[in-house]
């Protein structure tokens, strides 16, 4: 592994540890456990084990790589994206993912939850990151992994990224069913006035 690509993969593991530091910070303040997959009417089965493969495959996938290299002879992946110049864009995008998503974590403070269930829910947080993104952890998240793919591209880590993209699709369609019915008006209104991924809109009906 080149240098770019171990310094990758050390702010991927600090993400990853931090993620998980940070959530027992929170849980700590907020007086309550954080965890909603398993909770709720919602089915969450999937998304919970697709995120779990994408930061486990993530974590571990690398070290394989730097130990065995890989198995696929000549993938094409690598091949076609094997540039320097890769490298760099796939760092800045894995370093400003693993940002967004922390800092935006912090900013929910005690309203931070993994996962989603009816009536255990925090205040809405609709100010900083939050107001221009009703999702700013995911799209930190995605680009993170987008960045890890760029800079480690192969069909393995390809799958994996994938399986984020997935996850968080399915997780936000069941978080807002839940916000929804759980905080009606108030998330309504957030919900119209701020898009799911990136960007304000002024229409009262969007929702996405």
């Amino acid at each position: 592994m080149s240098g770019m690509e171990i310094a990758s993969y050390l702010m991927v593991a600090v993400y990853v540890v931090s993620f998980l530091a940070m959530s027992a910070i929170l849980a700590k303040e907020a007086g309550r456990p954080v965890w909603l997959f398993g909770k709720g009417k919602e089915k969450q089965t999937l998304p919970a084990l697709l995120f779990r493969i994408a930061f486990t495959g993530a974590v571990l996938w690398p070290l394989w790589l730097a130990a065995f290299g890989n198995p696929m002879k000549g993938d094409p992946l690598t091949v076609a994206l094997g540039e320097p110049w890769f490298d760099v864009l796939g760092h800045l995008l894995v370093v400003i993912g693993a940002c967004v998503a922390l800092l935006s974590q912090r900013y929910m403070g005690t309203s931070w939850r993994i996962g989603a269930a009816e009536g255990e829910q925090g205040a809405i947080v609709d100010s900083g990151p939050f107001a221009i993104s009703r999702n700013p952890v995911f799209v930190g998240q995605a680009l993170l992994f987008i960045g890890l793919f760029i800079v480690l591209p192969s069909l393995v880590q390809v799958i994996l990224t994938l399986a984020l993209l997935v996850a968080i699709r399915l997780q936000v369609g069941i978080e807002e069913r839940v916000l929804a019915a759980s905080l009606e008006k108030p998330y309504l209104a957030y919900k119209a006035r701020v898009r799911r991924w990136l960007g304000i809109s002024g229409d009262a009906g969007e929702a996405a």
